[in-house]
C-alpha cells in the first residue's frame, strides 16, 4: 500500500512540475492571461493533491519511526 501512495505522489509531482513549466512559457510568450490564471488554478490543485497523498504516505509508512 505505501508504494501505491508513494507512486501516486510522484504523479502528482510530476503534473506540479508540468504545469508550473507550462505556466512560465506562457507567461514568457506573452500568453493569454485568462491561460495562465487555469494553469495557476490547476497547479494549486496538483499541489493540494500531492500534499495530501505525502501526508497519507507518511501516515501509512510511520512517518520514518523506528518500529
Amino acid at each position: 500500500m505505501p508504494s501505491f501512495f508513494t507512486g501516486l505522489t510522484l504523479i502528482a509531482m510530476g503534473l506540479v512540475a508540468i504545469v508550473l513549466v507550462r505556466g512560465l512559457l506562457n507567461m514568457a510568450r506573452r500568453g493569454s492571461g485568462n491561460t495562465s490564471n487555469k494553469l495557476m488554478q490547476a497547479r494549486i490543485l496538483f499541489q493540494a493533491i500531492a500534499l495530501v497523498l505525502i501526508m497519507l504516505t507518511l501516515w501509512f509508512t510511520g512517518g520514518g519511526r523506528p518500529t
